[in-house]
């Protein structure tokens, strides 16, 4: 049964503690830290660097799906070029554009979005379990249990997520979908589809890898004989390929992560999420009641708040959350510290803006 924003806000101090526990319990289906090889008829698509000519035909088939702003700017504008661009709330992939040392070696492009990794790090900080890793091969989000903490944000390699800032109320995390419902209903991906060029191929991720290694052999000459993604930190659902004069960390891409996926090189790190998790839920408590009343509330008044939702927690969490702070070290207290704090300071930000508002 899914929870919703609303009433994990109402309860969660205790629950949180055990979700976050459960995070180096768990495997994709909701994060966790042991291999997993993926699913055998998983989908996945092939970004061949070597095809593609930076038309960004891509975003605008991207955006038509989703519902996406057009790309801005203009597809026939290159000055979109000069600079590296992000994913964000609204674009959820973008081409960027790569320069080799040498000057006689055209330029190279690259599509940047969600990779949707085998064993996502965006599932396994998710005490929520808002991030799972679908049969398909898409890491699906449920907004709806989703409360806006962001630690997947953090958590990616990739920097390919967005978050809709300017949602005061009901924010979402955004990224590639890897058109998860077009998928679905036995259709390609509106990136595939939109690409003049077959830079992008849609298939099953063990077919592939075929094609990809079909075309080292055919053209040794024309490629760097590797495959992004089909084992660096675990694997991911989408592939990249790229030619010998721009190697994959020169194209913006993690070099030199070998198969041992990212949440299990991290689960020492993960350890003090349910720390955090347990303290951050009563300051969201308090923002989430703060922003939801109309009548005006002081600052006393929403750390109170906060308060008491940390009080309602039963003295086993308590002697839970007391045992994990002894044996915290000072670089594990520092970051509990730091995100409260940081906590405490959005709520801060917050009334001082709802104030000036009225």
């Amino acid at each position: 049964m899914s929870i919703s924003r609303r009433n994990f806000i109402k309860g969660a101090a205790v629950g949180s503690l055990f979700a976050g526990t459960a995070v180096n319990n768990t495997r994709a289906g909701g994060g966790g830290v042991k291999h997993f090889a993926g699913y055998p008829d998983s989908f996945g698509l092939l970004h061949d660097t070597t095809l593609c000519v930076g038309c960004r035909s891509c975003e605008t088939g991207c955006a038509d799906v989703n519902d996406l702003p057009e790309p801005t700017p203009g597809l026939d504008d290159k000055s979109v070029f000069d600079r590296q661009r992000s994913v964000s709330d609204t674009a959820f992939t973008v081409v960027n554009q790569y320069r080799a040392e040498a000057e006689d070696e055209p330029a190279v492009f690259r599509k940047h979005q969600c990779m949707h990794c085998q064993e996502p790090s965006c599932a396994a900080v998710c005490f929520v379990k808002a991030f799972k890793k679908s049969k398909e091969g898409a890491v699906v989000y449920d907004p709806d249990v989703c409360v806006g903490c962001r630690y997947c944000m953090m958590a990616c390699p990739y920097y390919a997520t967005g978050y809709e800032y300017d949602d005061a109320l009901t924010p979402r995390v955004r990224r590639c979908t890897m058109c998860y419902p077009r998928i679905k209903e036995g259709k390609t991906p509106g990136c595939a589809d939109a690409c003049p060029n077959g830079a992008i191929l849609f298939g099953k991720r063990k077919d592939l890898i075929d094609v990809a290694r079909e075309r080292f052999r055919k053209l040794p000459e024309g490629y760097i004989d590797h495959i992004f993604g089909e084992h660096e930190f675990g694997g991911t659902s989408w592939l990249t390929l790229a030619g010998p004069s721009m190697t994959f960390g020169a194209l913006g891409l993690p070099e030199g992560g070998g198969p041992t996926p990212l949440p299990e090189l991290s689960s020492n790190f993960l350890s003090i999420v349910p720390l955090i998790v347990a303290i951050y839920p009563g300051l969201l408590a308090g923002f989430y009641a703060f922003s939801k009343r109309k009548d005006k509330l002081t600052q006393d008044r929403v750390m109170a708040a906060v308060a008491e939702t940390v009080a309602k927690a039963d003295e086993e969490t308590k002697r839970k959350l007391e045992e994990a702070a002894k044996k915290a070290d000072k670089a594990k207290d520092q970051a509990v510290n730091t995100a409260v704090k940081k906590a405490i300071a959005e709520v801060e930000k917050k009334a001082a803006e709802k104030e000036a508002s009225k």
